[in-house]
């Protein structure tokens, strides 16, 4: 099961704002954005960040409409995957996380009434899950790529057709204790700051944007967070 550790991820304000709800044409005050330019230093300078990525890549032994099996017995349910995975030769289970560190610091910043600076660190752990994902894809690409394989663009678990109960599926699939992840009884990914997510792989597959998926999302009226481009 491969595991990737050497990760340098670099934030920007903008995307820290986005991620508080703050979009293009937003009005942020001057303390404000020079808050996050100091917070962004110390989370640099005391290494909160300790982003990871366990993965594990399974030749797909047959598709229904309802499930995708794999090789040794293993399926992930729901209709989603082999709706939009029907030229996939393989399926990639990846976990990425961030660590416990940030959240740590968090709940430190809150427990001592430091409330904005405990606001914006979350916001940057969410950032920094977000600057994660595409360094994960863009590895696993590269790994393929000498075989004359593409990956498609991740489906996550929640999305329509693709259960949210999968979770635990996913966790075990990429063994995800390798890096620290697990679930709790409710489903609560710990550390929070982490995702799942599963690509098809084959010879041409489909990608899309996280605007094309924002778009098509029934919450893109009110989502704070909306990629609109």
């Amino acid at each position: 099961m491969p595991v990737i550790r050497d990760i340098l991820l670099s934030l920007k304000s903008r995307e820290v704002l986005r991620r508080q709800g703050f979009r293009g044409g937003s009005r942020v005050r001057p303390e404000i954005k020079s808050l996050i330019t100091e917070i962004l230093a110390t989370v640099k300078k005391t290494h909160l960040l300790e982003p990871a990525v366990a993965y594990e890549i399974y030749l797909i032994a047959g598709m229904s409409p309802d499930r995708i099996s794999l090789e040794g017995g293993k399926a992930i349910e729901g209709p989603l995957l082999a709706a939009i995975f029907p030229e996939a030769k393989e399926l990639a289970v990846i976990i990425a996380t961030i660590g416990p560190g940030l959240e740590k610091q968090v709940t430190d910043y809150t427990s001592r009434g430091q409330h904005l600076r405990g606001t914006l660190l979350d916001g940057i752990g969410s950032a920094a899950v977000d600057s994660l994902i595409p360094q994960a894809l863009k590895s696993i690409a590269d790994g393929v790529s000498s075989r004359g394989y593409e990956i498609s663009s991740p489906v996550v678990p929640g999305m329509p057709g693709f259960p949210l109960t999968e979770q635990w599926n996913l966790l075990e699939l990429a063994k995800a204790k390798e890096i620290g992840v697990s679930l709790t009884a409710s489903g609560v990914m710990v550390p929070q700051k982490s995702t799942s997510m599963v690509i098809g792989i084959g010879p041409k597959m489909t990608r899309w944007t996280q605007a094309e998926v924002c778009r098509r999302c029934s919450l893109k009226e009110t989502c704070p967070y909306r990629v609109t481009e």
